[in-house]
């Protein structure tokens, strides 16, 4: 779950709708600077299906009485993190091998620096994977995978900060995660810079300097309004599913293209 706090309520967004958002954005890079065509669908399946895993415990979300607010995708517990991790990557394998190597790999980096006895387990057990579903695979290449990979984690970035932000948050304001841009993998530097910098315009669309898109594109932001004292006097479970879903729109563009539209 991302969990974004107000003063009198919370904004929840499960993480497989971040996970849609993600294809959306890779669904719209540019034909032109994707390497490897004939992966396109199989790396557009690991953007859509990368947080499967999440699908079935977010739609009740727990309570952390440390933090006093639902557990996110950050704090949430190891050792049932690794379950989901481990099934939604299964689930991707009985599709698509390609695809559930990206995920793979996407988690096994999530947690390779986790000293737990969990984490490190699941490590071994998705290096063994990943063993398994290259010997499968004919020609592998490796460089083209990390490339691929690349796009795998920059979707991921680009919808996380639609979701983890206010919209229209600048500055200050921002989620710590993104104050100093987002890194990009080495392997998309021909086309983005190291550290891409991306804002909100205002509340309604994203900007974008290094703009690696056909054009610009909407993606739509589903989540659900908690009121605090909903939550206090009926418990989370029943204030979320009680509560609306809800939609809000934002275009991603680019600097060049806003001017353009304003002329």
């Amino acid at each position: 779950m991302i969990v974004r706090e107000r003063e009198d309520e919370l904004i929840l967004i499960t993480q497989d709708d971040h996970a849609q958002i993600s294809g959306d954005i890779l669904d719209n890079w540019n034909l032109d600077h994707f390497q490897g065509k004939e992966w396109r669908n199989s790396v557009l399946y690991a953007a859509y299906q990368h947080d499967l895993g999440w699908k079935e415990f977010d739609r009740q979300p727990f309570w952390n009485d440390v933090t006093n607010q639902p557990y996110t995708f950050a704090d949430f517990p190891n050792v049932p993190k690794t379950v989901l991790y481990k099934y939604g990557i299964n689930e991707v394998e009985k599709v698509d091998l390609y695809a559930a190597l990206l995920c793979s790999e996407h988690y096994k980096r999530f947690l390779a620096n986790n000293t737990s006895l969990e984490a490190q387990a699941f490590v071994e057990h998705e290096e063994t994977r990943q063993e398994r579903i290259i010997g499968t695979l004919p020609n592998f290449n490796k460089r083209l995978f990390e490339f691929h990979y690349g796009l795998l984690q920059i979707s991921d970035n680009l919808s996380l900060f639609a979701c983890m932000n206010e919209p229209g948050a600048t500055g200050e304001k921002q989620h710590p995660f993104f104050k100093k841009g987002i890194p990009t993998n080495h392997t998309l530097h021909h086309v983005l810079n190291e550290q891409l910098q991306i804002n909100w315009q205002n509340e309604d669309t994203i900007v974008m300097d290094n703009f690696p898109f056909d054009k610009p594109f909407p993606i739509s932001i589903q989540y659900k309004q908690l009121s605090r004292q909903k939550i206090q006097q009926h418990g989370l479970i029943e204030a979320y599913e009680q509560a609306t879903l809800e939609q809000h729109p934002v275009l991603i563009s680019s600097p060049s293209h806003i001017k353009k539209a304003s002329e």
